[in-house]
């Protein structure tokens, strides 16, 4: 088997030990003669699976026990829509701060069910820079902020936490979740799509204080509320029992490389040796980001003739160094370098890319 670097932004990379134990274990899984895919979600193994999975995960980004942890289904997309469902009640306003596609998207999916006030927007900046804090225009009175720590299309991150006082804080982490330490008393909710950084596509992590579940908002459906998921373990309906177990089987290696903050040094150490590369080629590859803003996660790049960007595209793929194409809104390049893609895939891309602009300069 050929061995290839993925560089996808979504569905991504999986830990290649992750995968590895599940094929060991896709025609027998805990002894049972079934694979984890045809077991009952109410049986006694998965509903052990899943106890275990949720409670290595609050040991892994210490989750106090006023929060809830759900695994939910949907994409981070249809939670834009639900989330106001849960958190605001008729009437209610929100404050979206907007730094990219994903955060401008949350923003418009909301817009049915919560008033929405766009409180920072850097689209006039191209989504380059992050909005500073002081210019936010917060509503004391919104049921809650809205923002998206990474955009995974525009490669920006804020590397802390803003502060938003009391009003809870709500976090689209589907690009960053568990790539570092995570102070998860800072947010009123978090929820994350698990095809980037938890496992395979189709299944939502959300972690919620457990006050915010009792609001009372609006008449909706069981399915859509947050609380009735809490009251049955996320098992209000048939989850995705295969998204589940991967998640667990990734958390489990998470806690192997030695927990969030191994993770972020590496992450750290990963995103530094591609952006070295970029701002040391003299002009020949360039990223537009302001350096402040930077994401470790998901890094657009450029040549400095878009003439070369099929052949660079097309010699890194016969190279082993897969999914480089940029997003359409912005064309160039982009490396996504999720928990999953090692140190040496890396490597592999910075050698490729000095070679290339040898050969093409």
């Amino acid at each position: 088997m050929s061995q290839v670097w993925n560089f996808s932004a979504g569905p991504a990379a999986l830990p290649r030990e992750v995968l590895e134990r599940a094929q060991r274990e896709l025609l027998d899984w805990d002894g049972s003669g079934m694979s984890v895919m045809e077991q009952s979600h109410r049986g006694k193994r998965f509903i052990a699976m899943a106890a275990r999975t949720e409670a290595e995960l609050r040991e892994l980004a210490a989750i106090p026990d006023d929060y809830a942890v759900l695994f939910l289904q949907g994409g981070a997309t249809q939670h834009f829509a639900q989330i106001p469902m849960n958190l605001a009640g008729e009437g209610a306003g929100a404050d979206y701060i907007v730094n990219g596609h994903w955060g401008a998207k949350a923003a418009s999916e909301a817009a049915p069910y919560v008033k929405v006030n766009v409180a920072a927007d850097s689209k006039a900046d191209d989504y380059r820079r992050l909005p500073p804090r002081e210019q936010w225009k917060l509503d004391p009175r919104a049921a809650y902020v809205h923002y998206t720590p990474n955009e995974t299309i525009h490669g920006v991150q804020y590397h802390d936490v803003p502060d938003v006082g009391e009003v809870p804080l709500v976090a689209d982490m589907s690009s960053d979740i568990l790539s570092a330490p995570l102070d998860v008393r800072r947010f009123g909710l978090i929820y994350a799509g698990a095809q980037k950084n938890i496992g395979p596509s189709g299944l939502v992590l959300m972690i919620v204080r457990r006050d915010l579940l009792a609001r009372a908002t609006r008449p909706m459906a069981k399915i859509f509320r947050y609380a009735e998921h809490a009251a049955n373990d996320s098992m209000l309906n048939t989850p995705n029992t295969w998204g589940w177990y991967l998640a667990g089987l990734t958390i489990q290696w998470l806690q192997a490389q030695g927990g969030l903050a191994a993770m972020a040094a590496r992450n750290r150490t990963k995103a530094e040796r591609l952006y070295a590369a970029i701002d040391g080629s003299g002009g020949y590859y360039r990223n537009p980001v302001d350096p402040a803003a930077r994401s470790r996660m998901n890094v657009p790049f450029t040549l400095h003739d878009s003439a070369l960007d099929a052949p660079f595209l097309a010699e890194a793929e016969a190279a082993g160094l897969i999914a480089l194409k940029g997003h359409k809104a912005l064309g160039g390049m982009r490396a996504s370098l999720y928990n999953a893609v090692p140190p040496e895939a890396v490597d592999a891309l910075v050698a490729f890319m000095r070679d290339f602009a040898t050969r093409h300069g």
